[in-house]
């Protein structure tokens, strides 16, 4: 028997109506840049080769689909099978997330044409990091799709193709596990190339440390954020046992970057920079503000109880996450004498991608068995308990 059920219910409503429309004004732009070229659409020049798509739809939006990631590393690889019911969940908005990532960087590619040749050993170049991210990512978004195939399976396959699907699921599962550590840690690497042009207060060999640490801690985040829109939209039990004790991960996660973080810019002699850079100062306080805030918020075992706190706190940290990576890409790179700011139609396309994979949540979870049947207690008083009772991570769950 399924351990979870099709959500059921209408697809055409208010949400899945904007969605589309908003869709459909991006597959317009899209097709109006393929015709026209990336000039037409964009603001791009020579100082600014990276815009708004690849800061958002590579650098940011793959960190906000690491929940899939995420849990499987807790899952799967600290085994706490407790946390199996957000799997499904977060592992459809990562797919989602990534596929249309690496199908927006098509777009973002001038000769988008050539794109095959990052597959064909006769062009490819192993040796550099974009090929390893490109390729990665690549790879990903497979992995991704096969690792839910036994959802899709469960609803139309027989009982025969879904539990070979399940038994052979520990092969896409590691290499779900490999794949993101390497190019999310790549994604930072990505920068230190670029030397003096990315300002001292981001630029560090660390990059790649900062870039994965932070990743991870947006996967969970972004679990909380899905688990509490979901809970109140479609009016589900609420999940606040688990999402609470995962807030726990985000706080021990956030302390170890901002150890990193600031640890290394005191050992750089760089602490003087933080107030002294201008407008550079201001992006980087109001970054590390809301990376610090979570931790404020999630450090009483009170607060890790309440839904509206979990869901301050996680957006906090996804607004960090995303800041800290548009300050790498835009705001702290660039040349003298070169400006950027994205033109209405980056923005239009970078808006229906975003409202496309809302879409494709919203289609996927109603259509096939992702949400859990089994919900877990949510008194406030069962969550304290099992709170104080929780085994530390690598212990099998009972």
């Amino acid at each position: 028997m399924s351990e979870a059920e099709p959500l059921g219910g209408r697809f055409v409503t208010k949400t899945t109506v904007i969605c589309a429309v908003l869709t459909a004004i991006m597959g317009a732009l899209l097709l109006y840049r393929l015709v026209f070229g990336l000039g037409a659409v964009t603001n791009l020049s020579n100082g600014y080769g990276f815009g708004l798509w690849i800061a958002y739809d590579v650098f940011i939006s793959t960190a906000f689909a690491c929940g899939g990631y995420s849990m499987a590393l807790l899952v799967y690889i600290f085994n706490r099978g407790e946390y199996h019911p957000l799997v499904r969940p977060a592992l459809i908005a990562s797919a989602f997330g990534y596929s249309l990532g690496g199908m927006s960087i098509m777009f973002d590619v001038g000769r988008y044409w050539n794109a095959w040749h990052l597959f064909t050993p006769g062009w490819a170049n192993p040796t550099s990091i974009m090929f390893e991210v490109a390729a990665c990512i690549a790879t990903y978004c497979l992995v991704l799709w096969v690792e839910f195939a036994p959802a899709i399976a469960e609803k139309w396959a027989s009982p025969k193709v879904v539990a070979v699907l399940k038994k052979t699921a520990f092969i896409p599962i590691a290499i779900g596990c490999l794949l993101p550590t390497m190019h999310q840690s790549s994604l930072g690497s990505l920068l230190i190339p670029a030397g003096y042009l990315v300002h001292p207060l981001w630029q560090t060999n660390l990059l790649p440390v900062l870039a994965l640490s932070s990743a991870i801690c947006m996967g969970y985040s972004i679990v909380i954020f899905e688990g509490s829109l979901v809970t109140e939209a479609y009016g589900r039990p609420s999940e606040a046992t688990m999402l609470g004790k995962i807030s726990r991960l985000i706080v021990g996660l956030l302390v170890f970057y901002l150890v990193v973080r600031w640890g290394n810019l005191a050992f750089a002699g760089k602490l003087g920079l933080v107030l002294t850079s201008g407008k550079y100062s201001a992006f980087f306080i109001i970054e590390n503000g809301l990376f610090l805030l979570p931790i404020i918020l999630l450090a009483s075992q009170r607060h890790r109880v309440n839904p509206q706190i979990l869901f301050i706190a996680a957006v906090s940290m996804l607004l960090a996450g995303a800041l800290f990576r548009l300050d790498l890409v835009l705001i702290a790179y660039g040349r003298d004498g070169w400006h950027y700011f994205p033109s209405v139609a980056e923005i239009m396309i970078t808006v229906g991608f975003v409202a496309l994979e809302i879409l494709g949540y919203i289609v996927c979870v109603k259509l096939f068995p992702v949400l859990s049947i089994h919900h877990p207690a949510h008194g406030r008083e069962a969550i304290l308990e099992e709170d104080d009772e929780d085994e530390p991570l690598g212990v099998a769950a009972q």
